[in-house]
């Protein structure tokens, strides 16, 4: 393999992880100078499931992710040669390519293809959202496709990734307050007891399971 190509679905996956995190900041906080943060964290996750779908292809082989290579002026590819003129598959075709590759399904698979829908509306003709129902939609998506998808992958947890600069606080009840079903590291686990939750208020299926997670993640030795 060219030595530059080495390597690089690490690169991606870090990409990817900061756009997840950009996502759930702007899903599940406000900005009074800002109004549009909940339509960027559609925008932001979308963008963070491509990414982070294309490291995992990647990681099997970096021109695994191209539709269309460029035309060889000697005996290898370069890495230049690819950013300039490489095309990669599109969002569409992202699903199929991981399962041939990988033999990995892109959990939720609806979800993942009508949020691409929603992704394209917003970014091509910028429709009108309420606020809220644009932040759920972005978090619901980040949590019932990246969230298992980066965890199956590389033992990761969409909860980890949040810009607030202290994690976990306002975050885990923010999603909790959503009815949010999201898979709990040990980290998230561990402060538990200070997130600011009413587990009273919450439906009793839906507080068993998180509260089963919250207990499972804990024990994790």
């Amino acid at each position: 393999m060219n030595p530059q190509l080495e390597n690089i679905w690490e690169r991606m996956l870090n990409l990817g992880l900061g756009a997840l995190a950009h996502a759930n900041r702007h899903a599940a906080y406000c900005c009074m100078e800002n109004e549009q943060w909940p339509d960027l964290a559609i925008l932001q996750a979308a963008h963070a499931a491509e990414i982070l779908i294309k490291a995992r292809i990647a990681q099997e082989h970096p021109l695994l992710i191209f539709d269309k290579l460029p035309s060889m002026s000697d005996s290898e590819l370069s890495l230049d040669d690819l950013f300039e003129k490489g095309k990669t598959i599109e969002w569409s075709e992202l699903p199929a390519r991981l399962w041939a590759t990988t033999g990995i399904t892109v959990p939720n698979i609806a979800e993942y293809k009508e949020f691409g829908k929603l992704r394209n509306g917003i970014q091509h003709f910028v429709p009108s959202f309420a606020s809220e129902a644009a932040s759920v939609k972005a978090l619901k998506f980040i949590f019932d496709v990246i969230d298992p998808f980066i965890n199956d992958c590389w033992g990761l947890y969409a909860i980890d990734y949040d810009e607030d600069y202290d994690p976990y606080i306002y975050f885990a009840p923010c999603l909790i307050e959503n009815k949010i079903k999201f898979l709990v590291s040990k980290d998230a686990a561990n402060c538990s007891e200070d997130w600011d939750v009413d587990w009273s208020a919450a439906e009793p299926a839906y507080r068993e399971e998180m509260q089963r997670r919250i207990a499972a993640a804990r024990s994790v030795g």
